[in-house]
């Protein structure tokens, strides 16, 4: 019985035998606050819906956000019902539902492991042939740097950057000098890893589609920030992800395609779910064509509970209420770029200061250490950051969510001033 339960608790499981008790501790209900409390206690009552540790000050949402216990509870109970059922099902439902949080189509979604696989779907869709130019900026991630180099190289396509200015009518003016007869795609972030900063995506598909000029826009800091409408933003394709800001479990990510490109995003890598039919008997063998939908993007069997626990995510996001997700963001991150301005000629702050042009996330660098030397103090201090080093930048970067505190905040500000 003791090779038993040292063999369970090697798998993490938290199961219940006779004679045994529980291995793990079961994951805690959590009620929503009221909403007639004040603001603070509000937030408080929000920050107890997740397990993250209190024992240092997480500002690395822009890489990974913690799964609240919903989130958590929703995971548990579908792996759990699978396994007990045999019957894995699919995920059409929370398809719909995660269509009807990003107000899209249902037919327009597709479901997939992250933002990387999304825009490496639209890079290697795309009709396009050596010489055509696609604008990316010097910022990008690798996500969607690699997958459009990658193309470059095996294609001949060729690949148009610019540095990001520091507001958002400069940077519509820049990209739309860079558009000539050559141009085909602009394939930028709604808001880059580097600097937080926000792009005028409406304004740039709206001069796009008015150009012939597809956009595939990287927003994997999109979903879960913005109270996002991606029908009114007015791309072509989007390619984002659950894990970030949305708060949903690893390995769940989508890709927007407009319902009138479908047939114009030729789909490369197909599966089961992904056709019309197919004959291997026929001489010579048929595919007899690709399903009407975006769900021709995505293939095979995917996980039923990782995409209902995205679920589960939206609705927490619902039941605070989209709009408020998003203030509250705005308020910290605000509160984080004002504190930092406090600092005078300690630091340099790269994030723009025009308030359009940020909401998540803010990066500077200290005058008198290196980054590295700063985020080891940081680390030793208990806060948990990120080095940035796209564009060689060499700074740090502070993302702020909804679980994040005014107190926070200060005690950030307050380490700064008497460290550097």
């Amino acid at each position: 019985m003791n090779q038993r339960r040292t063999f369970l608790q090697k798998l993490g499981l938290g199961l219940i035998l006779p004679g045994i008790p529980e291995l793990t501790p079961p994951l805690p209900d959590f009620l929503f606050p009221k909403s007639d409390l004040s603001p603070s206690e509000y937030w408080k009552q929000i920050r107890d819906a997740f397990p993250l540790s209190k024992s240092r000050v997480y500002f690395n949402n822009g890489t990974f956000g913690p799964a609240p216990y919903p989130v958590l509870k929703k995971l548990e109970e579908i792996n759990l019902s699978v396994s007990t059922t045999g019957e894995y099902g699919n995920s059409n439902k929370e398809r719909a539902d995660l269509a009807r949080f990003l107000n899209v189509e249902t037919e327009e979604l597709s479901l997939t492991h992250n933002t990387t696989e999304g825009i490496n779907i639209m890079a290697w869709g795309l009709p396009l042939k050596s010489g055509d130019e696609v604008i990316l900026t010097t910022h990008d991630h690798a996500g969607n740097a690699l997958p459009w180099l990658n193309r470059a190289k095996l294609h001949g396509i060729v690949l148009k950057t610019f540095s990001p200015k520091n507001t958002q009518e400069e940077n519509f003016d820049l990209i739309k000098s860079l558009c000539g007869p050559k141009t085909k795609v602009i394939a930028i972030p709604h808001i880059t890893c580097t600097t937080g900063l926000v792009f005028p995506i409406r304004q740039i598909c709206e001069f796009a589609k008015n150009q012939g000029i597809f956009t595939a826009i990287d927003g994997a800091h999109g979903a879960g920030t913005f109270d996002l409408d991606l029908t009114s933003l007015g791309c072509d394709f989007y390619a984002g992800c659950f894990h970030k800001w949305l708060l949903g479990p690893s390995g769940t990510g989508f890709l927007y395609v407009k319902r009138e490109k479908l047939d114009e995003l030729q789909a490369i890598q197909i599966g089961g779910y992904s056709d019309l039919g197919w004959d291997m008997l026929s001489n010579p063998p048929e595919l007899k064509g690709y399903v009407p939908t975006a769900h021709r993007y995505d293939y095979g069997t995917q996980s039923k509970a990782l995409f209902a626990g995205v679920k589960a995510a939206t609705d927490f996001h619902l039941e605070i209420g989209k709009a408020k997700v998003e203030q509250r963001i705005r308020q910290l991150s605000g509160l984080l770029f004002d504190g930092l301005g406090t600092l005078g000629e300690k630091i340099e702050i790269l994030t723009p200061e025009e308030s359009s042009s940020r909401i998540s996330m803010v990066t500077f660098r200290s005058n008198r250490l290196s980054s590295e030397e700063l985020n080891t103090l940081m680390g030793q201090a208990g806060f948990r950051v990120r080095l940035i080093h796209e564009a060689n930048l060499n700074a740090i970067r502070v993302s702020t969510h909804i679980y994040n505190s005014e107190e926070e905040v200060q005690q950030f500000i307050h380490f700064l001033a008497n460290t550097l």
